[in-house]
């Protein structure tokens, strides 16, 4: 049974190594998550720490995926916004592990963070994600609207290029 929940900082503290090896897993992966190969386990640690910086001051809201008492997978939202859009936040980081694949995480872990946006009375998400990759077809499952590709937006860890689907979501 797979457990959705948000980590504080201090939670975040505690399972810094699993969410570094998170995303080094997904880097090492192919993944176009802003990050270039190789990349190592300190340089997630310290993105992590970043992170954590931005839960500290309210900045964002991270949940994470177990199975079992196992992590398995990440998301975040970005909750701070200029004074004109105190509605809105921005989708970050969907990271799922490789071995954990295919058993709907990535769902469950954008159905919860539907539920905290809207409590935390954000009612317009938005995100981007690699154009005609696993993720997209998930985004649009779980009916996000489509706004455009960009061409070339961001390279893949192997210096590849990528283009990028925005979408957004207007909660209800």
């Amino acid at each position: 049974m797979v457990r959705i929940t948000a980590l504080g900082p201090d939670e975040a503290r505690r399972h810094l190594a699993p969410l570094a090896n998170i995303l080094v897993d997904c880097v090492e992966g192919g993944a176009s998550v802003s990050f270039m190969a190789p990349f190592s386990q300190v340089e997630a640690e310290r993105f992590w720490q970043t992170v954590i910086a931005g839960l500290e001051t309210g900045d964002r809201i991270l949940l994470a995926a177990f199975d079992d008492d196992v992590m398995v997978g990440t998301v975040q939202m970005l909750t701070a916004m200029p004074p004109n859009q105190p509605h809105r936040a921005e989708v970050a980081k969907l990271l799922v592990a490789r071995s954990a694949r295919g058993k709907g995480i990535g769902a469950a872990l954008m159905k919860a963070l539907e539920q905290h946006a809207r409590a935390a009375g954000k009612t317009h998400l938005m995100l981007d994600t690699v154009t005609g990759g696993d993720a997209e077809r998930l985004y649009q499952r779980l009916n996000w609207t489509r706004a455009a590709v960009i061409p070339k937006y961001a390279m893949f860890p192997d210096g590849r290029w990528g283009d990028t689907t925005i979408f957004w979501k207007l909660l209800e």
